[in-house]
């Protein structure tokens, strides 16, 4: 099994950092790629690495979109190259689950992979969801949601959750169990508190790169 994520700069650190640690303790194989391989940084945090180029990507089995700052999401889903949202539709035909955590969901779904589902994200960027018309968001603040192959999750910590999900899809439920073991996943916060809801959209109007259309011959 191989799960895919394509970085970015000011990608989330959690989302990428968390959910790889799971999959690592499941013993699945985890592919880090982006638009040019060499040094990234996470949102507001440590530099990291990128050996890969979106063009050295191997067979995935799994995509897994990660979020990240708003400036960073609306240069992709603006670029008029579209390098980032064609590579995701590229790599999604093959793979058995699309994924997202927190506002990643937005980038998949500029690139129209979410049209007729049923998903998920950061509680603040429900009302960006909402600009999608054929996309349906979940009723309330799910952790995550799962919509037949469409996995998407709410805001950074839940990729956790999600991760775990995902092993139990693809490895079992004792796989699972065995990996919330391992990493004393036993979630018991000090604190308490509840979500305003969200009423708009955090990102500035973004105009979403169209799809290049070929001429037939």
């Amino acid at each position: 099994m191989l799960i895919g994520m394509p970085a970015y700069d000011a990608v989330d650190m959690l989302d990428v950092a968390g959910p790889f640690e799971m999959f690592s303790w499941a013993g699945l194989a985890v592919e880090l790629v982006a638009e040019k391989s060499g040094p990234l940084k996470f949102r507001n945090g440590f530099s990291f690495n990128v050996d890969k180029t979106f063009g050295e990507a191997g067979a995935w089995d799994v995509l897994w979109v990660p979020g990240g700052d708003q400036a960073a999401l609306v240069k992709l889903m603006s670029d008029p190259r579209r390098t980032y949202l064609d590579f995701l539709i590229r790599q999604s035909e093959h793979v058995k689950y699309v994924a997202s955590v927190c506002d990643g969901a937005l980038l998949l779904a500029a690139a129209g992979l979410l049209d007729g589902y049923t998903v998920t994200t950061h509680w603040a960027f429900v009302p960006c969801l909402k600009g999608h018309p054929k996309v349906r968001v979940a009723d309330g603040y799910p952790r995550y949601c799962l919509d037949r192959n469409r996995l998407t999750g709410g805001g950074i910590s839940p990729g956790l959750d999600e991760a775990l999900m995902l092993v139990q899809l693809l490895m079992g439920t004792q796989a699972a169990q065995a990996v919330q073991c391992n990493t004393q996943y036993y979630p018991c916060p000090p604190v308490t508190s509840e979500i305003t809801p969200a009423t708009e959209c955090p990102l500035p109007p973004t105009t979403i790169a169209p799809r290049k259309t070929t001429t037939p011959r």
